[in-house]
């Protein structure tokens, strides 16, 4: 049994114990949260314990390796330049239509009052700040105060900014703290690895305590959130049919006749790296040379998730939904700011592990509690499916609208 079954298996027990048990006795099924809640919170610490180091390790490494890419030649550098303008696009097309989805198609108040309640209780929300306050704190002062106050943003802007200084000293320089970030974020992948095979237990008790309080609505929500967030890595993927069609001067028949192969592997292996080979089949039936692919692709899969901010996005903008945490313009910026730059750090991984390293800072920035990503990562197989078939489709439509504009590289 893969872990995201064996995750999804402890959501689902978990839950069900829960109703069963507040059917039986809603006293003595409440009474036992106080025994379930402190070892789900006590994982999700975990979790959020190497988020710091991740985010800055992460950040350092991506840009390193975007800046490594561009100085490759004319071809890696067209790459990035178009793999920057779509994940910002996507980013801001996110928090434009998650919102209109949330309008159209809210979770029904019941719900969204059961789930608040089993995830925090009742505690208070924060207020919104405003634009002026978001802007006024977007520097950090003390990074360690920013760090230790979860200030994501600007830990982030920090983060950018040194990783940016990195990539412009000597070669021996750069490449041994290139070196040292990279393992630092390689020991933080394996706790989090390590974190996630206690994730049964973990996501069984808070599982349960959302059952015990909520009832059948706890499976409601998650079937809502599965649709709102699978929605937007659909759209992403419909755009990548488009900037094949525009970028690359195909017909939007023929993409999609080539691209089918390259995004039946991504189905079966939610892997973008399992898919470069039928990517490169895929990109070389719709005109692009050999030595155009082979470079565009292998760094698209390196640096480049279209789907990833906008999903990453979606997700926080979900969770405060569920939560009922006030969205300002300032969070807004804070999410878009923090999930199109954070993104070009990421890597590829099990959707279970680049769930947590990859939305929790984005919702953090926005002021948005991540409990709730405890049991939402047991889902995550569903829109992961959605986030590899985007992104393969955005890759071999970059690669060939690149190709289209090298034509000593195209037959």
């Amino acid at each position: 049994m893969s872990q995201a079954t064996r995750i999804l298996v402890a959501l689902v027990a978990g839950l069900l114990i829960g109703i069963l048990a507040s059917l039986v006795s809603p006293k003595l099924a409440l009474d036992a949260t106080m025994i379930t809640q402190p070892i789900g919170s006590a994982w999700l610490h975990g979790l959020q314990m190497v988020i710091v180091p991740l985010i800055i390790g992460l950040l350092v490494t991506g840009v390193a390796a975007a800046a490594n890419a561009a100085r490759a030649g004319a071809i890696a550098l067209r790459s990035m330049i178009a793999f920057i303008a779509i994940l910002w696009t996507v980013t801001v097309m996110s928090a434009l239509l998650v919102p209109v989805l949330l309008d159209l198609w809210p979770l029904p108040a019941a719900w969204a009052q059961a789930i608040r309640t089993g995830l925090t209780g009742n505690a208070a929300v924060g207020n919104v700040p405003s634009i002026a306050a978001f802007f006024d704190s977007i520097v950090p002062q003390n990074i360690v105060a920013a760090a230790s106050g979860d200030a994501f943003l600007p830990l982030t802007v920090f983060g950018l900014t040194f990783a940016f200084a990195v990539a412009n000293l000597p070669a021996d320089q750069r490449d041994r703290l290139t070196a040292l970030f990279q393992a630092l974020t390689d020991a933080m992948l394996i706790i989090i690895g390590w974190v996630l095979k206690l994730a049964p237990i973990g996501v069984s008790a808070l599982a349960y305590g959302v059952g015990a309080r909520t009832g059948a609505s706890a499976f409601g929500a998650l079937i809502h959130y599965i649709i709102i967030v699978s929605s937007v890595g659909i759209v992403v993927l419909l755009a990548g049919y488009m900037v094949g069609a525009v970028a690359g001067r195909v017909s939007v028949l023929r993409f999609a006749r080539a691209a089918a192969p390259a995004q039946a592997v991504a189905i079966s292996t939610q892997s973008s790296l399992a898919s470069l080979p039928a990517m490169l089949e895929a990109s070389a039936r719709l005109g692009a040379r050999p030595a155009t692919a082979g470079i565009v692709l292998p760094i698209a899969v390196a640096v480049f998730r279209a789907t990833s901010p906008a999903m990453n996005l979606a997700v926080a903008l979900y969770v405060a939904h569920l939560v009922n945490v006030p969205i300002g313009p300032a969070q807004i910026i804070a999410g878009v700011c923090t999930a199109a730059i954070t993104t070009m750090g990421s890597i590829s991984l099990p959707g279970t592990i680049s769930f947590i390293a990859s939305v929790a800072p984005v919702a953090l920035a926005m002021g948005v509690p991540i409990e709730a990503l405890g049991l939402l990562i047991a889902v995550e197989t569903i829109p992961d499916i959605f986030r590899t078939v985007g992104n393969v489709t955005m890759d071999i439509a970059v690669t060939i609208g690149v190709a289209k504009r090298t034509p000593v590289e195209i037959t």
